[in-house]
């Protein structure tokens, strides 16, 4: 049995019977996503950052640095990517990176991997309703001012859509995407009838910073202090895995979402981030709430056009996409954790709709509250970034040492690249935990409290109760009995076993 999997309480393992009441009802509904679903999901969680954030890292490294940045980052998430599908592939779990960690660094390596994925799909959508009610009010519509009834309306209705079924959920996110990634597109035509290669270089330049130049006006530094918002394009792509207990076809339907998913999701970024600093001057925009919009009215002589409120609106659509989407993931990974006894098990009862609604409810609460209470989308987005960081460094540790222990474990779908891509997605996921603290080391700091909290009651309680018949923890078990069964005979080459999958 491997470590950490027996529990101090009877009723998950005290036999057959038991366990598969306790998974009965904690069941998700099998087959109601395919790839094109799943791709739609990936490009929602981020789309949104398409939209606002991003030209923030102008202001730490100018156009070069942040050009530099997304470059980097872009490639750190392409080759997080691509393990990611490796990993999904052998274990095709809601519990994703968690189930991951789990097998490959244990019981603490599973717990750390979740709770960073979780501060990440909390925090995310509290900090994404502020920026709705913002766009709300900005837009005049409904009479509405930012506020609390806004943040409200937000989790209401979208949580409530959720609680009807994924199938829905998923296709609702779907048409949303599609109209905000299709406004990206006419915002691309439309700006570069106004670019001058010029533009993009006039941030005025530091001349104490070191390596400094109209390419990099805040130095070399400014590039590495640019990180978190290069990583704006292609935050939460990582959570398409979490769908895997509902997908059609897992195994070979998650390497495909997650390849076209990040494909899609660079070219946005190349679409969004030239053209925008080209049109208006990266000065322009480096501090503007909504920079699309910025980049079009000043290229204009400050006008308003048919173009800029077309794309205002649709930045409304890419905020609610990525806040709908975001939900989702986050009520996945707390369904996973409380399933296999890492959070209180009450948290992944699904109900009849196969809806784990208490995993949509409570964190749904927890983000409406925050909102109302700080109304500081930027401060929790940060801490945000910084969990999801964190969580890249784990999870790209553990298709590194999967793929060195174990390297006869069936694997359906093989990471281009092996071990070179999932080491090239650690050392940058380590740099951009530490640019976080560049960035806002007060985000980085409450994350930091945040996470004790959990090890906390993790060290303490919830280690010693753990389900061994959770999927996730039946996979890890799995390995440490072919272990110990290679120890006790002396075979050095043992017969791989399949990889067992989610349970009906």
């Amino acid at each position: 049995m491997a470590e950490g999997t027996k529990s101090s309480h009877s009723s998950p393992d005290t036999g057959p019977e038991s366990a598969e009441a306790y998974l009965q009802a904690r069941s998700l509904r099998r087959g109601s996503a395919g790839w094109l679903l799943l791709t739609g999901l990936g490009v929602a969680y981020v789309v949104s950052g398409d939209y606002a954030g991003w030209n923030f890292g102008l202001a730490e490294g100018g156009f070069g640095g942040l050009a530099i940045a997304t470059v980097l980052m872009g490639t750190m998430y392409t080759c997080l990517v691509f393990s990611l599908a490796e990993l999904s592939s052998v274990l095709p779990t809601a519990g994703g990176g968690y189930g991951f960690a789990r097998r490959a660094l244990g019981t603490w390596g599973g717990f750390l991997t979740g709770t960073a994925i979780l501060i990440e799909y909390i925090l995310a959508p509290a900090a994404i309703s502020v920026f709705i009610g913002g766009y709300v009010e900005s837009l005049g519509l409904f009479g509405i001012h930012a506020g609390w009834p806004v943040y409200l309306v937000c989790f209401a209705i979208f949580i409530g859509i959720h609680l009807w079924g994924v199938g829905e959920a998923l296709r609702f996110s779907f048409v949303v995407t599609g109209i905000a990634v299709a406004a990206l597109l006419v915002f691309c035509i439309g700006a570069f009838t106004h670019f001058g290669d010029a533009s993009l270089n006039d941030v005025a330049v530091d001349g104490a910073a070191f390596g400094s130049s109209s390419w990099l006006p805040l130095g070399l530094l400014g590039i590495w202090a640019a990180f978190p918002f290069g990583m704006w394009f292609f935050l939460g792509v990582e959570g398409v895995p979490l769908a895997a207990e509902e997908a059609r076809d897992p195994v070979r339907a998650m390497p495909k979402a997650l390849a076209f998913s990040i494909g899609i999701l660079v070219l946005l970024a190349v679409l969004t981030l030239i053209p925008a600093a080209g049109a208006a001057g990266s000065d322009a925009i480096k501090d503007a709430d909504n920079p699309l919009v910025a980049a079009l009215q000043a290229a204009t002589g400050g006008e308003a056009t048919t173009l800029s409120r077309i794309v205002n609106y649709a930045g409304l659509a890419g905020l609610v996409a990525s806040f709908f989407s975001l939900i989702f993931a986050g009520s996945r990974q707390l369904f996973a954790l409380s399933r296999a006894g890492y959070l209180p098990r009450f948290l992944s009862l699904t109900s009849r709709r196969k809806a784990p609604y208490l995993g949509l409810l409570v964190p749904g609460a927890i983000g409406f509250s925050l909102a109302a209470a700080t109304g500081d989308g930027a401060r929790m987005l940060n801490i945000a970034v910084f969990g999801a960081a964190i969580s890249y460094v784990l999870m790209s540790l553990s298709h590194i040492v999967l793929r060195r222990r174990e390297p006869e474990l069936p694997r359906p779908y093989r990471t281009p690249g092996g071990l070179l891509t999932s080491s090239v997605a650690f050392v940058l996921a380590c740099a951009a935990v530490v640019a976080t603290f560049l960035v806002d080391p007060m985000a980085a700091g409450i994350a930091l409290v945040l996470y004790a909290v959990a090890v906390a009651y993790f060290a303490f309680y919830s280690r010693h109760r753990l389900v061994a018949a959770a999927p996730e923890e039946e996979f890890a078990a799995l390995a440490a009995a072919e272990a110990e069964l290679e120890r006790d005979s002396g075979d050095s080459e043992p017969a791989p076993a399949p990889a067992p999958g989610p349970r009906s």
